[in-house]
């Protein structure tokens, strides 16, 4: 058995059912802690839960507001909490035409603008572009895991 996320009649990822039910208590997470929907519900075929339809506009809006959240912290915990679901998002977000632009980075820019949640001892304004080019690579190379 497996998992659908469809826009449409078009299948962006078709997890294992483990994989997908561990990324929609995730999903559930995080659209707590951003306090954005998802767009990720029921499908056409209502009480067919193996299929589920992703809102694109929504599901636009919940990507761009995780990845600005990620990067407005420095972190280190958060981040290596965070990461793989972060990519999964962007990937999946990618594969539905959603444009994701990475925030720039650069010596003395914090990724999001202001920080949150700052890592206390440490540097988060020394390492802003490598945890944007991380994130950037781990989401690339999760869409290369993710089956359709």
């Amino acid at each position: 058995m497996s998992i659908n996320f469809d826009i449409g009649d078009e299948t962006l990822w078709n997890p294992s059912n483990g994989a997908g039910r561990l990324f929609l208590r995730q999903v559930e997470v995080f659209e707590a802690e951003l306090g954005l929907p998802s767009g990720i519900g029921p499908g056409k075929y209502w009480g067919d839960p193996s299929t589920l339809e992703v809102d694109p506009a929504v599901f636009a809006r919940f990507t761009r507001g995780l990845v600005a959240w990620y990067c407005q912290t420095g972190h280190a915990v958060i981040h290596a909490l965070s990461e793989g679901f972060a990519a999964t998002v962007i990937a999946l977000a990618r594969r539905a035409g959603i444009n994701v632009e990475m925030p720039e980075a650069g010596p003395g820019h914090v990724c999001g603008g202001s920080q949150s949640d700052v890592q206390v001892p440490g540097n988060p304004l020394a390492s802003s572009a490598s945890v944007v080019a991380a994130l950037d690579t781990r989401a690339r190379e999760t869409d290369r895991w993710m089956a359709r």
